[in-house]
């Protein structure tokens, strides 16, 4: 079901000098000359379209550097009258939102750590009624499209259409090499869900470290995301936060001169009819999984009667790991993804947990009933 909101295209309300859209700048604003040497050394690149700055930084414990707070907003206006770029800035409250348009912010973000909670997202959409400006969204830091989703529709709902969402991943309790989970399925599934509305990437706040930046940056332009929000310094080792995930502008110009920038679409007719045919090929096998499935799924039916007719457990430990090292062998000799795989196997497993759970409460409640009419009729 598609998402019913009212949102404009992005190239009506930004101008987009060169594709995709780069929105660049420091973390966080720290002293005039920081900010003014990076927008100058960013504009010079011809790369930028918006320059971004962190004017109040949420941190995670307090006496650590929360921004520079409102004389920020000054410093980047001067950015923005010496530049010519737009300017971009956090908004984590009504005080926020008032200051920044007051200051003449063109663009306005908000955190993962804001659009987590409704009644801070509902404070924010309450003060831009009234306002014709772009707001960007980030997703909450969990991993929950509904409240990613809740976010963008009360700012809709406060007449805000100039909308765009900013995917900057996803805390989990893996390690890995991110500092946020990309989980691009749920990135997909809003664009899925809302095809007019423009989304960012942010391989910043993905990575947590530059080195993996560009890597990030080119799967999201393969993915179809419309721009990319990439934090820059002059000097990112001397960087009051985030330092690790900073480029300086020269490495931001030489990182987007390699990505590689394709269309959605080929006007080549040859084309298009050759990926018709293989997109066929792939419904026909498509269509035999489902059908397999459904097979599947009646033989765990069957599975289920035979334990709770035999008081046997649902789970059982040693079947599930051979399906797994099976399914790890059979990966390999058809060179599939192992991680795809396993995560297949789940959800496979899953399902016949919760089949065969629901034969189990069945049989207990069609037991509880006989038990209930044989006392009535003793009575």
């Amino acid at each position: 079901m598609k998402l019913n909101l009212n949102i404009q295209p992005l190239n009506t309300w930004l101008n987009v000098n060169n594709e995709p859209l780069i929105i660049s700048g420091p973390c966080s604003a720290e002293t005039e000359e920081q900010l003014l040497i990076t927008a100058h050394l960013l504009a010079a690149t011809g790369k930028v379209s918006v320059l971004r700055a962190g004017i109040w930084k949420p941190r995670t414990r307090p006496g650590e550097f929360e921004g520079i707070g409102s004389i920020g907003l000054e410093w980047l206006k001067r950015a923005k009258a010496e530049t010519g770029l737009p300017t971009a800035v956090e908004v984590a409250n009504a005080k926020h939102v008032e200051e920044a348009l007051a200051a003449g912010v063109d663009i306005l973000w908000i955190g993962a750590r804001s659009t987590v909670n409704p009644f801070t997202v509902q404070e924010i959409a309450d003060a831009l009624k009234g306002h014709d400006v772009p707001v960007l969204i980030k997703n909450p830091v969990n991993p929950d499209l509904q409240l990613w989703i809740g976010a963008i529709e009360r700012i809709n709902g406060a007449g805000i259409t100039k909308i765009g969402a900013i995917h900057r991943g996803f805390s989990s309790f893996e390690k890995s090499s991110f500092r946020n989970e990309p989980m691009w399925e749920l990135a997909i599934q809003l664009k899925t869900l809302c095809p007019e509305l423009p989304i960012i990437n942010d391989p910043s706040h993905i990575c947590g470290n530059r080195e993996l930046i560009p890597y990030i940056s080119q799967k999201a332009l393969d993915l179809d995301m419309q721009g990319l929000m990439i934090e820059s310094h002059v000097d990112p080792s001397v960087a009051w936060t985030d330092a690790k995930q900073q480029v300086t502008p020269a490495a931001l110009a030489e990182l987007v001169d390699r990505l590689t920038v394709r269309e959605p679409e080929a006007p080549n007719e040859a084309f298009a009819d050759k990926l018709a045919d293989l997109r066929k090929s792939i419904d026909k096998i498509d269509d035999v999984l489902l059908q397999k499935l459904g097979e599947r799924m009646a033989i765990v039916e069957k599975i289920g009667e035979f334990k709770r007719d035999n008081q046997v457990t649902i789970l059982q430990v040693n079947r599930w790991d051979a399906i797994i090292k099976k399914g790890h062998a059979f990966a390999k000799a058809l060179k599939l993804d192992l991680n795809f795989t396993e995560k297949f196997l789940e959800l496979m497993h899953g399902e016949s947990i919760r089949k065969q759970t629901e034969i189990m409460n069945a049989g207990k409640a069609e037991k509880g009933i006989a038990a209930e009419q044989h006392t009535e009729v003793k009575a």
